[in-house]
Order: structure tokens, then C-alpha cells, then sequence
């Protein structure tokens, strides 16, 4: 028996077999979960990560699905997805703490409303708070861990249960140590005073440019990280890809750093429009780019020689 359908039995009529996963992701494309189970609430959390524990079954916190692509093949492990217990976003004085399944949108336009000021970049990007965490998710000039002040994580892998500094997750550029067995619970974010009506503008600025400079559609924002000192977005351009297209997927043509998927598309036409974008933006500039959506399925990157 494989470890998914060991999984799947010891969790009983709360697992789903054969789970679309493509529905679930901002690209509306690739294949399915062996097996998914949605946790209502943290405390659910236990069980799950007994199941896991016992199986060793790899493990896939879904979230909002806005910086993920699974093969068209699927994915042969269990799919977490968090449900409404992990939505909870309380404010007290200038600390918010928000669930893990709160989306960025709604954090930022809550925050702002009331006055507090330090997410109002979280507006532009359609992701939830646990894959900021994870990610590091930011713009405007700013990221998660500039507020972020202390998580709560839940390791699937060892039951352990814990709170721990910002500090503790060595946040980077769009990284942290978070692996893919520890789900965020809920994240602090101290934010500082300030005017809601000021706080408001900033984030209809921000909603405004967002529309203005970037497509919409099926994607998933950013396709690759910016190298230091330059911009990803812009080396694509000058190595002629803007608006190269490999089957279903399209270098969109509004912003080169975005990959468009066609309604009823493949994501290993997405996944294989990505190599082709590294590939020549290695021969064209010598640099290779690094991919900041979470590719689940597929082989690992093929070598771009700088």
C-alpha cells in the first residue's frame, strides 16, 4: 500500500482521493492530489499530523494556491487545505494577528481601515498570510517581515506545536525556513499608528498600479525572483521573450515576469515555457534566473549556463 492510501485510510471519511488540485491554484491549471484533507480548525491539526507521522506521506499546505503550479501528472501525497478555523484576523491596539488562511487583500485592507499602517503592499498580492510567511511575500517596497512579529507553527512531520520569534525563521528575499511539513497557524504583525484615511489612499494607490502595470487572468504573479541590482521582468524582455508562447502558456505581454495559462491549458506547458524563458535569458545576459512560484511534480530545473 502506498503511503497516500495509508494516509487516506488512517484518516478516515475526511479524506478525498483524486483531488483537483488545478481549481485550487491562480493558474486554474495541473493535476491532483492522491489524497486532500481540509482541516477546519488548528485543533484538527493533531490527527492530521499523527496520520502523517505514522505514513511519512509528503505533505502539500495549499493555501490560496497564487504562488503554486502542480504537474499535470499530479500529486502523489495528501493536499492540506485550511478552512475557515484559520480565517480568524482580531486587532489589539497595533498588534494584528491574523490566521493563516486570511487573505493578504483583506489583512491589508483591514489594517489600513483601522488606522494601522505596515501592510498596506499585502493589497496587490492574492496570496494568504501562511504563504507570506513561508515566502517572504512582498512589494512596494516592502515585505512580510518587516511587521512580522511571531508564529504560531504546527509540523506535520513531528506533531510539535509551537510558538517562535520572526527571528527564528531566517526570512530573506521570498524564502524562509519554514519546510514543507510546518504549517503556519496564525502570524503577529506589530504595525505602527497612523491615519486610516492616509493608510486607505495608500492602498487604492496600490490596487490602481497593480491593474495598470500587470495582467490579470490565469497566473501567478511573479514567475521568477529579481536578481540582485536588476529586475527579472526586464531581462526577459531584453532576451526577446515577451509574448513567447510554448503550447497553453504565454510570456504575458502586459509584463515579461508574468506567465499567462489558457483556460483549460497544461501546466507542463507552463513549466516548459519557464525553462525556455531561463534558458535564454542565461545565454542572452548571463544570468540564470531562480523561480519564485512553487513548482510541486515536477523535475528539478534543467542547468542554465550564465
Amino acid at each position: 500500500m502506498s503511503a497516500a492510501a495509508e494516509v487516506a485510510a488512517l484518516l478516515g471519511p475526511r479524506a478525498r482521493t483524486d483531488v483537483p488540485l488545478g481549481p485550487l491554484t491562480t493558474y486554474r491549471v495541473g493535476g491532483a492530489a492522491a489524497v486532500a484533507v481540509e482541516v477546519a480548525d488548528p485543533d484538527e491539526l493533531a490527527a492530521v499530523a499523527r496520520a502523517v507521522h505514522a505514513t511519512g506521506v509528503p505533505t502539500l499546505v495549499v493555501g490560496k494556491g497564487s504562488n503554486l503550479l502542480v504537474a499535470d501528472a499530479g500529486f502523489d501525497g495528501l493536499a492540506v487545505l485550511l478552512g475557515a478555523g484559520f480565517a480568524e484576523l482580531t486587532l489589539t491596539g497595533t498588534v494584528a494577528r491574523a490566521g493563516a488562511a486570511v487573505s493578504l487583500p483583506v489583512l491589508a485592507r483591514r489594517t489600513a481601515a483601522a488606522g494601522l499602517t505596515g501592510l498596506e503592499w499585502a493589497v496587490g498580492v492574492p496570496g494568504s498570510v501562511g504563504g507570506a510567511v513561508r515566502m517572504n511575500a512582498g512589494g512596494h517596497g516592502s515585505d512580510t517581515a518587516s511587521t512580522l512579529q511571531r508564529v504560531r507553527v504546527v509540523d506535520l512531520a513531528t506533531g510539535e506545536d509551537v510558538e517562535v520569534p520572526a527571528s527564528a525563521l531566517d526570512l530573506g528575499y521570498r524564502r524562509s525556513a519554514l519546510t514543507s511539513t510546518q504549517v503556519v497557524v496564525w502570524a503577529e504583525f506589530a504595525l505602527a499608528a497612523g491615519d486610516a484615511a492616509t493608510a486607505e489612499a495608500e492602498v487604492r494607490d496600490i490596487v490602481r498600479w497593480r491593474r495598470e502595470h500587470q495582467p490579470g487572468g490565469q497566473n501567478a504573479g511573479s514567475v521568477f525572483t529579481n536578481p540582485p541590482g536588476d529586475s527579472a521582468g526586464r531581462l526577459v524582455e531584453a532576451a526577446g521573450a515577451k509574448g513567447l508562447r510554448v503550447g497553453s502558456a504565454e510570456v504575458s505581454p502586459k509584463h515579461a515576469n508574468f506567465i499567462q495559462a489558457d483556460a483549460g491549458g497544461r501546466a507542463d506547458d507552463v513549466f516548459a515555457l519557464m525553462v525556455e524563458v531561463r534558458r535564454r535569458v542565461a545565454a542572452h545576459a548571463g544570468v540564470v534566473l531562480h523561480p519564485e512560484t512553487h513548482l510541486v511534480g515536477f523535475p528539478p530545473l534543467p542547468e542554465a549556463e550564465a
